[in-house]
Protein backbone atom coordinates (compact mmCIF):
# COMPACT_ATOMS: atom_id res chain seq x y z
CA UNK A 1 0.00 0.00 0.00
CA UNK A 2 1.41 3.23 -0.62
CA UNK A 3 1.99 6.12 2.34
CA UNK A 4 0.42 8.36 -0.03
CA UNK A 5 -3.08 9.09 0.72
CA UNK A 6 -3.94 10.82 -2.75
CA UNK A 7 -1.65 13.71 -2.30
CA UNK A 8 0.39 12.05 -5.36
CA UNK A 9 -2.28 11.53 -7.70
CA UNK A 10 -2.33 13.37 -11.56
CA UNK A 11 -5.37 15.10 -12.72
CA UNK A 12 -8.26 16.28 -11.26
CA UNK A 13 -8.54 16.11 -7.14
CA UNK A 14 -11.51 16.71 -4.39
CA UNK A 15 -9.09 17.45 -1.10
CA UNK A 16 -11.05 17.81 2.01
CA UNK A 17 -10.14 18.33 5.69
CA UNK A 18 -12.36 15.07 6.21
CA UNK A 19 -10.57 11.99 4.89
CA UNK A 20 -12.18 9.12 7.00
CA UNK A 21 -13.53 6.89 4.09
CA UNK A 22 -15.91 9.29 2.38
CA UNK A 23 -17.08 8.31 -0.81
CA UNK A 24 -19.80 9.60 -3.40
CA UNK A 25 -22.45 7.83 -4.48
CA UNK A 26 -22.73 8.93 -8.29
CA UNK A 27 -27.04 8.25 -8.41
CA UNK A 28 -27.22 10.58 -5.54
CA UNK A 29 -24.06 13.10 -5.22
CA UNK A 30 -24.35 13.86 -1.53
CA UNK A 31 -21.30 13.03 0.41
CA UNK A 32 -21.67 10.21 2.60
CA UNK A 33 -19.19 9.26 5.33
CA UNK A 34 -18.98 5.25 6.47
CA UNK A 35 -17.88 4.33 9.73
CA UNK A 36 -17.65 0.65 10.84
CA UNK A 37 -18.90 -2.15 9.21
CA UNK A 38 -22.84 -2.41 9.18
CA UNK A 39 -23.06 1.29 10.40
CA UNK A 40 -25.68 2.71 8.29
CA UNK A 41 -24.34 5.85 6.25
CA UNK A 42 -25.56 9.48 7.10
CA UNK A 43 -25.71 12.63 4.99
CA UNK A 44 -22.87 15.13 5.55
CA UNK A 45 -25.50 17.70 5.06
CA UNK A 46 -27.75 16.74 7.71
CA UNK A 47 -24.52 17.03 10.39
CA UNK A 48 -24.34 21.23 11.27
CA UNK A 49 -20.10 20.50 11.68
CA UNK A 50 -19.78 18.44 8.78
CA UNK A 51 -22.14 20.86 6.37
CA UNK A 52 -19.47 23.60 7.34
CA UNK A 53 -16.07 21.35 6.11
CA UNK A 54 -14.42 23.69 3.58
CA UNK A 55 -14.13 21.19 0.28
CA UNK A 56 -10.62 22.50 -2.26
CA UNK A 57 -11.54 21.10 -5.59
CA UNK A 58 -8.19 21.12 -7.91
CA UNK A 59 -9.20 21.90 -11.45
CA UNK A 60 -5.37 22.12 -12.74
CA UNK A 61 -3.02 19.12 -12.91
CA UNK A 62 -1.23 19.64 -9.51
CA UNK A 63 1.96 18.66 -10.88
CA UNK A 64 1.88 21.08 -13.24
CA UNK A 65 4.43 23.02 -11.30
CA UNK A 66 6.43 20.25 -10.69
CA UNK A 67 6.72 19.01 -14.40
CA UNK A 68 7.70 23.26 -15.35
CA UNK A 69 10.86 23.14 -12.92
CA UNK A 70 11.95 19.68 -13.85
CA UNK A 71 12.04 21.14 -17.65
CA UNK A 72 14.05 23.34 -15.89
CA UNK A 73 16.27 20.86 -14.32
CA UNK A 74 16.73 19.04 -17.45
CA UNK A 75 17.65 21.72 -19.57
CA UNK A 76 20.53 23.09 -16.96
CA UNK A 77 22.29 19.62 -16.84
CA UNK A 78 21.79 19.13 -20.76
CA UNK A 79 23.63 22.69 -20.60
CA UNK A 80 26.53 21.43 -18.79
CA UNK A 81 27.00 18.20 -20.48
CA UNK A 82 24.98 16.08 -17.10
CA UNK A 83 23.15 12.60 -17.78
CA UNK A 84 20.80 12.22 -14.95
CA UNK A 85 18.96 9.00 -14.37
CA UNK A 86 16.56 8.28 -12.35
CA UNK A 87 16.50 4.99 -10.83
CA UNK A 88 13.14 3.07 -9.20
CA UNK A 89 12.24 0.11 -7.24
CA UNK A 90 10.42 -1.48 -4.15
CA UNK A 91 13.00 -1.62 -1.16
CA UNK A 92 15.55 -3.94 -1.01
CA UNK A 93 15.29 -4.76 -5.25
CA UNK A 94 18.76 -3.80 -5.20
CA UNK A 95 19.15 -0.37 -6.47
CA UNK A 96 22.46 0.55 -4.36
CA UNK A 97 23.99 -2.24 -5.09
CA UNK A 98 23.53 -1.79 -8.65
CA UNK A 99 24.81 1.69 -8.47
CA UNK A 100 27.84 0.31 -6.36
CA UNK A 101 28.95 -2.21 -8.92
CA UNK A 102 27.86 0.26 -11.91
CA UNK A 103 30.50 2.97 -10.28
CA UNK A 104 33.33 0.00 -9.93
CA UNK A 105 32.91 -0.47 -13.96
CA UNK A 106 32.59 3.01 -15.00
CA UNK A 107 35.78 3.66 -13.37
CA UNK A 108 37.51 6.74 -14.60
CA UNK A 109 35.29 6.42 -18.03
CA UNK A 110 32.56 8.62 -16.60
CA UNK A 111 32.54 10.55 -13.15
CA UNK A 112 29.69 9.56 -11.31
CA UNK A 113 27.37 11.32 -9.03
CA UNK A 114 24.12 10.02 -6.42
CA UNK A 115 21.81 12.22 -5.38
CA UNK A 116 20.26 9.51 -2.96
CA UNK A 117 16.66 9.80 -1.46
CA UNK A 118 15.33 8.12 1.73
CA UNK A 119 12.71 9.04 4.33
CA UNK A 120 15.57 9.02 6.79
CA UNK A 121 18.96 7.66 7.90
CA UNK A 122 22.13 8.26 5.13
CA UNK A 123 23.73 4.70 5.32
CA UNK A 124 23.31 4.37 1.39
CA UNK A 125 24.88 7.71 1.03
CA UNK A 126 27.99 6.66 3.13
CA UNK A 127 28.17 3.25 0.96
CA UNK A 128 28.03 5.75 -2.26
CA UNK A 129 31.12 7.83 -1.31
CA UNK A 130 33.04 4.36 -0.11
CA UNK A 131 32.39 3.66 -3.57
CA UNK A 132 34.16 6.38 -4.45
CA UNK A 133 31.66 8.79 -5.73
CA UNK A 134 30.11 11.83 -4.88
CA UNK A 135 26.88 11.37 -2.91
CA UNK A 136 24.06 13.89 -1.89
CA UNK A 137 21.59 12.88 0.64
CA UNK A 138 18.10 13.82 0.86
CA UNK A 139 15.64 12.82 3.66
CA UNK A 140 12.38 13.86 2.86
CA UNK A 141 11.19 13.61 6.88
CA UNK A 142 7.94 10.91 5.69
CA UNK A 143 7.56 11.39 1.80
CA UNK A 144 7.20 8.82 -0.50
CA UNK A 145 8.95 10.12 -3.30
CA UNK A 146 11.25 12.75 -4.72
CA UNK A 147 10.05 15.33 -6.80
CA UNK A 148 11.36 18.07 -8.56
CA UNK A 149 11.60 20.48 -5.69
CA UNK A 150 13.63 18.47 -3.76
CA UNK A 151 16.20 17.53 -6.77
CA UNK A 152 17.02 21.17 -7.19
CA UNK A 153 18.83 22.38 -4.64
CA UNK A 154 20.33 19.10 -3.65
CA UNK A 155 21.70 19.62 -8.06
CA UNK A 156 22.67 23.27 -7.24
CA UNK A 157 25.07 22.06 -4.23
CA UNK A 158 26.98 20.07 -6.92
CA UNK A 159 29.62 21.35 -9.12
CA UNK A 160 28.31 19.87 -12.11
CA UNK A 161 31.44 20.64 -13.86
CA UNK A 162 32.91 17.54 -11.86
CA UNK A 163 30.45 15.14 -13.01
CA UNK A 164 29.55 13.22 -15.98
CA UNK A 165 26.80 11.12 -15.07
CA UNK A 166 24.18 11.74 -12.08
CA UNK A 167 21.88 8.76 -10.75
CA UNK A 168 19.22 9.61 -8.53
CA UNK A 169 18.49 6.74 -6.34
CA UNK A 170 14.44 7.34 -5.31
CA UNK A 171 12.69 6.16 -2.32
CA UNK A 172 11.74 2.66 -2.65
CA UNK A 173 8.27 2.84 -4.36
CA UNK A 174 6.64 1.12 -7.05
CA UNK A 175 3.73 4.17 -6.81
CA UNK A 176 4.45 7.66 -6.17
CA UNK A 177 7.93 8.21 -7.68
CA UNK A 178 6.31 6.79 -11.32
CA UNK A 179 4.17 10.00 -10.71
CA UNK A 180 6.53 12.84 -10.40
CA UNK A 181 9.21 14.30 -12.94
CA UNK A 182 11.90 14.47 -11.04
CA UNK A 183 14.08 16.29 -14.53
CA UNK A 184 15.99 12.94 -15.06
CA UNK A 185 16.72 12.36 -18.88
CA UNK A 186 15.99 8.68 -18.23
CA UNK A 187 13.95 6.70 -15.82
CA UNK A 188 14.70 3.06 -15.16
CA UNK A 189 13.07 0.84 -12.58
CA UNK A 190 14.24 -2.06 -10.78
CA UNK A 191 12.35 -5.54 -9.97
CA UNK A 192 13.96 -8.29 -7.55
CA UNK A 193 13.00 -11.91 -9.23
CA UNK A 194 12.00 -12.14 -5.34
CA UNK A 195 9.30 -10.15 -5.40
CA UNK A 196 7.34 -12.49 -8.26
CA UNK A 197 6.55 -11.76 -11.88
CA UNK A 198 2.79 -9.70 -11.05
CA UNK A 199 4.10 -6.61 -9.86
CA UNK A 200 3.47 -4.95 -13.22
CA UNK A 201 -0.49 -5.77 -12.99
CA UNK A 202 -0.20 -4.36 -9.94
CA UNK A 203 2.05 -1.35 -10.67
CA UNK A 204 1.24 -0.86 -14.21
CA UNK A 205 2.14 3.07 -14.09
CA UNK A 206 5.47 2.50 -13.11
CA UNK A 207 6.16 0.31 -15.85
CA UNK A 208 4.52 1.98 -18.93
CA UNK A 209 6.84 5.15 -17.65
CA UNK A 210 10.33 3.97 -17.62
CA UNK A 211 12.95 3.71 -20.38
CA UNK A 212 14.84 0.71 -19.38
CA UNK A 213 13.61 -2.87 -16.63
CA UNK A 214 16.24 -4.63 -14.68
CA UNK A 215 15.42 -7.65 -13.66
CA UNK A 216 17.87 -8.07 -10.46
CA UNK A 217 19.01 -10.76 -8.35
CA UNK A 218 18.81 -13.43 -10.83
CA UNK A 219 21.40 -15.71 -9.43
CA UNK A 220 18.09 -16.45 -6.82
CA UNK A 221 15.91 -17.45 -10.20
CA UNK A 222 15.63 -20.84 -9.10
CA UNK A 223 14.90 -20.40 -5.93
CA UNK A 224 11.12 -18.65 -6.88
CA UNK A 225 8.28 -19.29 -9.14
CA UNK A 226 9.56 -16.04 -11.82
CA UNK A 227 8.27 -16.42 -15.43
CA UNK A 228 10.21 -14.03 -17.09
CA UNK A 229 8.73 -14.87 -20.38
CA UNK A 230 5.13 -14.46 -18.93
CA UNK A 231 6.59 -10.78 -17.41
CA UNK A 232 8.39 -9.66 -20.34
CA UNK A 233 4.84 -10.54 -22.58
CA UNK A 234 3.13 -7.87 -20.37
CA UNK A 235 5.33 -5.31 -19.72
CA UNK A 236 5.57 -5.10 -23.60
CA UNK A 237 2.15 -5.16 -23.63
CA UNK A 238 1.99 -1.52 -22.10
CA UNK A 239 5.56 -0.35 -23.19
CA UNK A 240 6.39 -1.67 -26.32
CA UNK A 241 9.78 0.27 -26.04
CA UNK A 242 10.91 -0.11 -22.79
CA UNK A 243 14.92 -2.00 -22.59
CA UNK A 244 14.47 -4.98 -20.43
CA UNK A 245 17.79 -5.98 -18.94
CA UNK A 246 18.08 -9.52 -17.13
CA UNK A 247 20.69 -8.61 -14.16
CA UNK A 248 23.18 -9.57 -10.89
CA UNK A 249 25.26 -7.20 -9.35
CA UNK A 250 27.20 -9.80 -7.44
CA UNK A 251 27.43 -12.00 -10.25
CA UNK A 252 27.82 -9.50 -13.10
CA UNK A 253 25.36 -10.97 -15.35
CA UNK A 254 24.00 -7.94 -17.54
CA UNK A 255 26.25 -5.31 -16.11
CA UNK A 256 28.37 -4.69 -19.27
CA UNK A 257 24.73 -4.82 -21.29
CA UNK A 258 23.82 -2.08 -18.80
CA UNK A 259 26.62 -0.40 -18.76
CA UNK A 260 26.75 -0.07 -22.99
CA UNK A 261 22.80 1.23 -22.20
CA UNK A 262 24.06 3.73 -19.80
CA UNK A 263 26.98 5.09 -22.54
CA UNK A 264 24.36 5.11 -25.76
CA UNK A 265 21.60 6.88 -23.88
CA UNK A 266 23.83 9.61 -22.31
CA UNK A 267 24.88 9.96 -26.22
CA UNK A 268 21.19 10.42 -27.31
CA UNK A 269 20.07 12.68 -24.68
CA UNK A 270 23.60 15.20 -24.56
CA UNK A 271 23.62 14.92 -28.55
CA UNK A 272 26.95 13.60 -28.57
Amino acid sequence: MSHCTGACRRGNLTSTAFLSNASVNPANPKPLVYGMPGHTPYDLRKDRKMSQIKTIRIKQQILSDNDNLANEIRNNLKANDVFMVNIMSSPGAGKTTLLLETIRRLGDEMRVGVIEGDIESMCDAEKITEGGALAVQINTGGSCHLDAPMVQPAIESIDLDQVDILFLENIGNLVCPAEFDAGAMRRVMLLSIPEGDDKVMKYPLMFSVCDALIITKTDCMNLFDFDVLTLKKRVVSINPKIKIIMLCSKTGEGMDEWINWLRTQRGICLDK
